[in-house]
C-alpha cells in the first residue's frame, strides 16, 4: 500500500477501503451566523449533499446530531475522502472532521469575520 500512496491521506484512504467510516460536518447559516439553533437549515442542506453524493455513486447515511452538526456514515471508508473534498467546497460548511483531523470549510471565514466586527 505504501508504494501506491502518493501522500499520507492516500495511504489512510486505502487502509479504510471496505470499512465503515464516519465524517462529521459542521454547518453555518450565513443569513444568521450568530445562531446555532438552525436544525431545519442543517437537515435541508445535509439531505441535499447526501443526494448529490449518492448521484455520484457514494453510498452514505446522514444523521443530524446537533442543530448545526451532522454525521455522514460510509460503508466504504474510501468514499469518505471523496465526500470530504466535495463538502469542503460547499459554502455552508464550517468544518469537516475525519479520522481526528479537522479541515476548515468556506463558511468558517463568515463565522470569524462576523465575530471580529
Amino acid at each position: 500500500m505504501k508504494a501506491k500512496a502518493k501522500n499520507p491521506e492516500d495511504l489512510l484512504m486505502m487502509s479504510k477501503k471496505g470499512q465503515t467510516l464516519m465524517l462529521f460536518v459542521s454547518v453555518l447559516d450565513p443569513s444568521q451566523p450568530d445562531r446555532s439553533d438552525i436544525r431545519p437549515f442543517t437537515e435541508k442542506w445535509t439531505a441535499l449533499w447526501q443526494s448529490q453524493l449518492y448521484n455520484n455513486h457514494v453510498d452514505l447515511q446522514v444523521f443530524v446530531i446537533d442543530d448545526n452538526r451532522a454525521i455522514f456514515m460510509f460503508k466504504d471508508g474510501e468514499q469518505a475522502f471523496e465526500a470530504k473534498k466535495f463538502l469542503l467546497k460547499q459554502e455552508y460548511v464550517t468544518e469537516v472532521t475525519i479520522e481526528g483531523q479537522s479541515f476548515d470549510g468556506p463558511a468558517k471565514k463568515l463565522k470569524t469575520t462576523k465575530k471580529e466586527l
